[in-house]
């Protein structure tokens, strides 16, 4: 049976917790992700759909990846952007073409439920070579624009 993606539903959410966990052993970011974090952004996707949306790579019950799709408006392109926050497989699963699918899939907006964007946007570091050529495959393209300021 391969493996497909779909919306998450709650009874995904430990396993997803799981993998956002792996994936900052994986890729730590400049600021540890605590699971808690992941729990509250599953719940507000959930009752304020039109934040976004997160979705699962499930196979035979198990899920085996997830991606957080953000929504934003851009006032630069005149509509949406869809901001690909995380997109993780887990290690047993990779190299099967599901983060290739998945974002071949965002570029057709052929997702149920979510194809009112112009854009798509995501964030990679420089370390994570892997990664980077996935999207670079995919079509998207560096960009120097970018300046955050966390607050608080």
């Amino acid at each position: 049976m391969s493996a497909t993606w779909r919306q998450a539903q709650p009874c995904d959410d430990a396993q997803v917790v799981q993998l956002c966990v792996a994936l900052n052993r994986e890729d730590p970011g400049p600021t540890p992700v605590p699971p808690e974090h992941m729990e509250r952004t599953l719940r507000v996707l959930r009752e304020q759909p039109a934040r976004g949306r997160a979705w699962v790579l499930e196979q035979e019950g198990m899920v085996l990846g997830y991606a957080l799709l953000i929504a934003y408006w851009s006032n630069e392109l005149g509509g949406e952007v869809l901001v690909i926050d995380e997109l993780y497989v887990a290690e047993a699963a990779r190299g099967q073409r599901h983060a290739t699918r998945f974002l071949e899939a965002l570029s057709h907006k052929s997702l149920p439920e979510i194809t009112a964007y112009l854009a798509l946007m995501l964030e990679v570091r420089p370390e994570n070579t892997r990664a980077r050529r996935l999207y670079e495959r995919a079509g998207f393209v560096a960009s120097t624009q970018v300046m955050k300021r966390k607050v608080r």
